[in-house]
């Protein structure tokens, strides 16, 4: 037998895909909307699975509690940048030779405010609403990143992470599975 079980979170984000490209025949229209600075209230569906149970469970669901303090901490709210969209200088002019910034386990860096913290306040504030990343956020490179860090910590408990649900608006979804 094989059991399998899920669990939805919401987040607010924002994002631009630099690399868009359309076929007008297809689109109906050559504009590269995803090409602005835009933002989406996102859905992520986790679906974990296993061959056998224990005490009667594939895991606890609160067992994902720290999933959604990850997305609330990183992810929330923010604006996720490819470290190699060409407007990476204008929108972070400080730190446009990609020096000073922090890299956390997770795969992504953010700016290290302290290079700043003599500036203004509102300086501050911006700087710190950006999660850089080494990949173009799209809905299919977005799930794939997050699968990949729910997969690494689920599996300190034995735990397989099926695949994810990415949902960009509530009817355009990514789905990417571990395998």
């Amino acid at each position: 037998m094989l059991w399998q079980i899920s669990k939805e979170f919401d987040f607010c984000y924002g994002h631009r895909v630099w690399s868009q490209e359309l076929d007008a025949e297809f689109s109906l229209s050559g504009c590269l909307a995803c090409r602005h600075l835009h933002g989406h209230q996102g859905k992520i569906i986790v679906f974990l699975q296993s061959n056998e149970l224990k005490n009667g469970m594939v895991t606890d669901f609160h067992h994902l509690n720290w999933f959604k303090l990850f997305l609330d901490n990183t992810l929330d709210h923010k604006f996720i940048i490819d470290i190699h969209d060409p407007l990476f200088a204008t929108l972070l002019p400080h730190f446009a030779d990609k020096q000073n910034l922090l890299s956390h386990e997770s795969g992504y860096k953010t700016p290290d405010l302290s290079f700043i913290a003599h500036e203004p306040n509102y300086l501050v504030e911006m700087y710190e609403g950006y999660i850089i990343v080494d990949f173009v956020p799209t809905s299919e490179n977005i799930s794939t990143w997050l699968l990949q860090i729910i997969a690494k910590k689920m599996s300190r408990l034995g735990v397989e992470v099926s695949h994810v649900e990415f949902l960009e608006t509530p009817k355009s979804r990514s789905i990417v599975y571990n395998h």
